[in-house]
């Protein structure tokens, strides 16, 4: 179930970045949710490119709280920035790359695995399920990719009954 107060902010979104240049997808909890998985979303991810996350950053300019530059923590590295549209934070990550085995992966091509979801007259770019289940995986992060890996076993399960 997805809060209204996410519905509305991700409907800010949607009306101002579908007519721009901007290769967007919603990922994390929102994304999950957006495809089926039961899980409340807290905030709401938005993976892009480099020049993507910029040009966000531009045209929500009112909302930013951290603005867009290069970050880099042990595992991940992004052009990274926040904002905030009524009360939900908003994050923005540019040109994503995970760290495997010490070695930097070339940034995702988020085409590769983008899927729409119509919601509420809106048609919203997400992540494939099983490459983010891949993407917890490398990251480490096992709850999620468990979480996600007993979602998508439920799911084949009940299309092959």
């Amino acid at each position: 179930m997805i809060p209204q107060t996410h519905l509305k902010v991700l409907r800010k979104l949607y009306e101002r970045l579908k007519d721009s240049d901007v290769n967007w997808v919603i990922t994390g909890s929102l994304g999950f949710a957006l495809q089926g998985v039961p899980v409340e979303p807290h905030d709401i991810d938005i993976q892009t490119d480099k020049e993507g996350a910029y040009e966000i950053e531009h045209l929500f300019s009112e909302f930013v709280v951290r603005p867009v530059k290069f970050r880099e923590s042990e595992r991940i590295r992004s052009h990274f920035g926040a904002l905030m549209i009524d009360g939900i934070k908003v994050e923005i990550m540019g040109d994503i790359q995970k760290k495997v085995n010490d070695e930097w992966e070339p940034p995702v091509d988020i085409n590769r695995y983008k899927r729409f979801v119509q919601i509420e007259g809106m048609k919203i770019p997400v992540l494939d399920l099983e490459y983010e289940y891949q993407a917890y995986l490398k990251l480490g992060r096992v709850e999620k990719a468990k979480m996600l890996k007993k979602f998508l076993d439920k799911k084949t399960a009940s299309s092959d009954s």
